[in-house]
């Protein structure tokens, strides 16, 4: 048997982390798997409620891996399609959490809906009640300046360029996977060489167009560096000399450096870029 939590968890943020560990701590209590059901894609992109616009936190694997260090035992992923979106909650709750998980027991956050009949929390509840099954409700979590936690915020946050505010909603700094190409290499000219990212996944949100403090993770090794968001993504990597074309890496945005400005030529670039390493580097000294 299995406690069951059911939803697309994009970010795997607080408020999802708050559902989790109610999640685990009674699949614990009662001897049974932790089991979270989600699905390959976010629902609306699925059913095109203003798909175009919608950009993620987190691709398929982030969440899996996300999921799993927060003590879930089992992640099932299934596919959502316009014929999975028809099953009614009911449906969906049999046939699915209790026949195919063996779930004794559903986790609910306090804006879960399931089902093509859009059954909020309460109905939900009720209907488990009829069913057999126990529920459990979590109660949002709610930031100390009164903000309550969700995916929507945060991708708001990161769409402003706020990613210090966007980490403190996730639980740990955002993350943005892709791989090293070519570019013009201005930047190894005048002393700065960057590595210019493609982003991984077409739908992952890229943080506001700007100057960003980033980890950057590659070659198996954790570096400091500065992001430049424009029309591409590219990093100048502290300390770091080796080729990396072809290769990924991994940007955790920590801070926002600056706004983007038009520069009058390859000195006042080489200019600017030394003043932000500056700065790059007395936010450092703060962690």
């Amino acid at each position: 048997m299995a406690v069951a939590a059911t939803g697309f968890f994009d970010g795997v943020h607080l408020g999802h982390r708050k559902v989790i560990q109610a999640l685990v701590s009674s699949a614990h209590e009662n001897g049974e798997e932790a089991v979270v059901v989600t699905f390959d894609s976010h629902p609306r992109t699925v059913l095109q409620q203003d798909a175009g616009k919608l950009r993620l936190l987190t691709t398929t694997q982030e969440r899996r891996e996300l999921l799993l260090s927060l003590g879930v035992d089992r992640v099932e992923t299934l596919s959502f399609s316009r014929s999975f979106a028809s099953m009614s909650a009911e449906q969906y709750i049999r046939e699915i959490l209790v026949e195919r998980f063996g779930a004794s027991t559903l986790v609910l956050g306090y804006d879960n809906r399931l089902g093509s009949d859009r059954l909020g929390v309460d109905d939900i509840c009720s209907l488990c009640s009829d069913m057999g099954i126990e529920s459990i409700s979590v109660d949002p979590y709610v930031m100390s300046d009164g903000v309550t936690v969700s995916s929507t915020r945060i991708r708001t946050a990161l769409a402003e360029g706020n990613v210090g505010c966007a980490s403190k909603m996730l639980g740990y700094r955002y993350m943005l996977t892709g791989v090293v190409v070519s570019g013009k290499q201005l930047g190894r000219t005048i002393g700065f060489p960057t590595a210019n990212t493609l982003p991984s996944a077409p739908l992952k949100l890229v943080p506001a167009r700007g100057v960003y403090l980033t980890e950057v993770d590659v070659l198996g090794e954790r570096f400091y560096g500065m992001t430049n968001i424009g029309d591409v993504v590219e990093t100048n990597i502290f300390d770091f000399d080796e080729s990396i074309y072809g290769l990924e890496l991994t940007l955790h945005f920590i801070s926002r450096i600056r706004d983007m400005r038009v520069m009058e030529g390859l000195d006042d670039l080489k200019k600017q870029l030394s003043t932000d390493k500056l700065t790059a580097q007395r936010m450092l000294a703060d962690l």
